[in-house]
């Protein structure tokens, strides 16, 4: 053990990690203001995609576009480093559209890297923190492995998965985190030491194959979408040139192999004991669990444009890798594939995120903060969303200002969040739109509109991300009023009956034609009306045109659960102490510390009648 110290001064926060929640951390940080230190166990894993080299998909593209209309930087980086961009589930209603990037993770990182580097107010250092340092129940910095501590008034903890990881596949097990970078074996105990609680979680990738040895006539071609808006409100555009991906399939002989194998599996032979993700299983879990099932869908992804690396997305394992190389042979496309990184799983450190307020800040000690897979959570996305709120509301109490705490009605950022601080979180937790009950009025087209003026009220949106909202805003209440101006019979009756619509017996607007189904476009080019306007501000025009009603009803409930959330629970409450509250509710409630009715309510083991108990008391409360 080091016990030699030395001194470092100079920054107000640290910022411990430099995955996709360490850099949205430490950006906010440095952009509004606050002199920042990000430390990284190795700089040229900044912004990695260890995984999937994607950013986006369903309900991920929603968190996406919240970060960018925030002002942060994930959105930028992906459109600006994409191979290809698809918007998912086009057939679907506009709720559950998503946009997904299939990422160039070189450029990625690289660019993410020079972002961090040319930022000011921000240095970034390769080093491993040991020790958060606190004094009076307050963080006052952080010491590393090598005896330096460096002062600083608030922490932000985005450890990933390296917290004592170990990489296994079949027999073998080495302490080591993802893609054979170093784990980070120090800090676990310390974090018990504060008072955390510690949890044991997995996760998994699949191999990387040599694309010069995969037979992709044997394989669906699927190509990207040159005309969908980009992530960024600051891109004008999505790249015209797009690499393909390729569908394939496992197949009877793919499953024989792995439950010929399941004995030499770590999953079933109980070496791994940390909790995996529901939502996105290994090929050998999803060969037991849905037995009835002769076929798994596997996705052939390029890895970067200067690299024969095929990702083989839905083949994650853990098997040994003789056993692998067989089973990814038997998939058509791959009878020939040479494996140049092998699959495995990773186990790793997490917390309890019942121990965070809203603010993500840690319960027990001012000025802590926690973002990313360290709370539990799975996916670039979420982490990045969690480490800009950590980062900005760390940022706000260092400067005195009020938290920015978002509802579930504002974001998928505020869903994910509560879902951890108030539900918490028993396996890796994976954002989708089905968590999100206003997912209407959350949608990704919208997201500048609910958040740009939040962002930069913070001071992190810059003044051109606002003057391009003000634009787009101004431009999506021009084309409103022009799609309601109204149309004689005689220009719209053929029109109408041609698309399936009643002939009208009077004058109908643009609008009318939109509610019936007609779609946008057609009514554009037939009419020429909204010749000059950007595609996604038509497009965001007329999504709430279509589904006006909806929206008003889904305001009415939101106006409804709002009265609960405006109902402030006294932060000194004790619980115990109120008559009425069932024993598991008085247990729930002293731990998590709801900030309001409408967050008790949420709570597991928190009853109505409990909330009803809670609403009797709070109105018998003596005021000061």
């Amino acid at each position: 053990m080091v016990t030699n110290t030395f001194y470092t001064k100079g920054y107000r926060a640290v910022v411990v990690g430099a995955g996709h929640a360490g850099c949205e951390a430490a950006l906010a940080l440095a952009r509004t203001g606050i002199p920042t230190l990000m430390l990284s166990l190795n700089l040229d894993s900044v912004a990695f995609m260890a995984c999937n080299p994607s950013v986006g998909g369903t309900a991920k593209g929603q968190l996406v576009r919240e970060i960018d209309a925030l002002g942060g930087e994930m959105g930028v980086n992906a459109d600006r480093t994409a191979l290809q961009m698809r918007m998912l589930n086009i057939g679907k209603g506009a709720a559950v559209q998503s946009l997904r990037a299939q990422s160039d993770k070189h450029a990625y990182h690289m660019r993410m890297k020079q972002t961090l580097e040319n930022t000011e107010n921000l240095a970034i250092r390769q080093g491993e923190a040991a020790e958060v340092l606190t004094r009076g129940g307050r963080v006052c910095g952080v010491r590393t492995a090598v005896g330096e501590v460096i002062e600083a008034e608030a922490v932000v903890l985005a450890t990933g998965v390296y917290l004592k990881s170990e990489v296994i596949a079949g027999e073998y097990k080495q302490s080591s985190g993802p893609n054979g970078f170093a784990p980070a074996d120090l800090l676990t105990q310390n974090l018990a030491d504060l008072g955390f609680s510690v949890r044991r979680f997995k996760t998994g990738t699949p191999a990387r194959v040599d694309g010069r040895t995969v037979d992709f006539s044997k394989c669906e071609r699927q190509d990207g979408d040159a005309g969908v808006y980009p992530f960024s409100y600051l891109t004008d555009g999505v790249p015209q040139r797009q690499l393909p991906c390729y569908l394939t399939y496992t197949n009877e002989r793919t499953h024989a192999v792995i439950r010929a194998n399941l004995h030499r599996s770590p999953l079933y032979a109980g070496v791994i004991k940390g909790t995996g993700p529901r939502y996105c299983p290994s090929i050998e879990d999803k060969v037991v669990r849905f037995a009835d099932k002769d076929r798994h869908q596997i996705f052939l992804e390029p890895e970067s444009a200067g690299s024969n690396e095929v990702y083989v997305q839905g083949m994650s394992s853990s098997l040994p890798h003789d056993v692998q190389r067989e089973m990814y042979r038997t998939v058509a496309g791959l009878e020939r594939c040479e494996i140049m990184r092998y699959a495995y799983a990773i186990e790793y450190d997490c917390i309890d995120t019942l121990d965070l307020y809203p603010t993500l800040g840690y319960k027990k000690i001012e000025g802590l903060y926690t973002a990313g897979q360290i709370n539990g959570t799975s996916g670039y996305e979420e982490a990045a969303a969690q480490g800009l709120m950590a980062g900005l509301n760390a940022s706000l109490w260092l400067q005195g200002r009020e938290p920015l705490v978002l509802r579930r009605d504002e974001a998928y950022i505020g869903v994910l969040i509560d879902d951890l601080v108030t539900k918490g979180t028993n396996e890796p937790y994976r954002m989708m739109t089905s968590r999100a009950e206003h997912r209407i009025h959350l949608r990704q087209d919208n997201a500048d509109l609910r958040l740009t003026e939040k962002g930069y009220a913070a001071g992190l949106a810059t003044d051109e991300r606002y003057r391009r909202f003000c634009a787009r805003k101004e431009a999506i209440g021009r084309i409103k009023a022009r799609l309601n101006e109204r149309v004689s019979p005689l220009r719209c009756t053929n029109f109408m009956t041609a698309h399936g619509c009643p002939a009208p017996s009077g004058g109908v607007s643009y609008a009318d034609m939109l509610r019936r189904g007609i779609a946008v476009e057609d009514i554009c080019r037939e009419f020429s009306v909204l010749e000059g306007e950007r595609p996604d501000d038509v497009d965001t025009a007329a999504i709430d045109i279509k589904y006006e009603g909806y929206l008003k009803r889904g305001l009415e409930q939101i106006e409804k659960a709002k009265q609960l959330e405006d109902k402030k629970l006294p932060p000194d409450t004790d619980y115990e102490q109120i008559a009425g509250l069932r024993l598991e509710a008085r247990q729930k409630l002293n731990k998590i510390r709801p900030e309001n009715l409408g967050q008790a309510g949420r709570i597991s083991g928190v009853s109505p009648a409990d909330v009803a108990v809670l609403m009797v008391y709070l109105s018998t409360r003596k005021r000061p």
